[in-house]
């Protein structure tokens, strides 16, 4: 039986649903990215579809109220596998899959496809806000308690090639429940966005 309404889920029942939904949510990526290029005949849309109907019926015939929410492994880790950036059962998500480095920076491997295209062939400008926006966070926080996006400042060098880019951030100074993050989203020839953004500790985490 699959249960995810418990908090404090165990490593081991978190290991055994990520590979029952992982599968199917790189599945829904791949269909995402279908749907976008296919040049299939009429007929083929149609069945398409029909499949599609009947395969979203069974997956809705129990379902969660509401978002997924934060969960809480047994060491209080977040489970937030419904997040737009890093969601492994949101296949909107690329997902990222953030390192954090002795440093105190954090980097990420991405690949961005036509699912997040703007100006042809290159990543929508918003999408580049989202996953600096993420990544930058994910420097100010200290992995438990969430530091929210107070400002965010981005500087477009040049456009973004989908593909294969990297995201990385670090912490530049803490004031008070302020935390100060830059970094940037680079491509295989450089640099295309420098961000800054001011993170705060919500009142609820003091």
């Amino acid at each position: 039986m699959l249960d995810f309404t418990a908090d404090n889920t165990s490593a081991e029942d978190l290991d055994r649903l990520r590979g029952i939904y992982e599968p199917l949510t790189q599945s829904v990526r791949e269909l995402i990215d279908a749907t976008i290029r296919t040049e299939v005949d009429e007929d083929a849309v149609a069945a398409a579809k029909a499949e599609i109907d009947s395969a979203t019926a069974r997956l809705r015939s129990k379902q969660l109220e509401g978002s997924f929410g934060v969960r809480y492994r047994d060491a209080g880790r977040q489970i937030t596998w419904g997040n737009v950036v890093i969601g492994t059962r949101n296949p909107i998500a690329p997902p990222l899959v953030i390192t954090h480095d002795p440093s105190g920076g954090v980097w990420c491997d991405l690949e961005l496809g036509a699912a997040y295209e703007g100006p042809p062939g290159h990543v929508h400008g918003g999408v580049a806000a989202l996953i600096l926006d993420h990544v930058l966070g994910e420097a100010a926080s200290d992995g438990i308690s969430p530091r929210l996006t107070g400002t965010l400042t981005l500087r477009y060098v040049r456009a973004t090639r989908l593909g294969r880019l990297r995201a990385e951030a670090m912490t530049t100074r803490v004031d008070g429940v302020k935390t100060f993050a830059a970094g940037h989203l680079a491509d295989d020839e450089g640099i295309t966005v420098h961000a800054e953004g001011v993170f705060i500790k919500p009142r609820w985490a003091r």
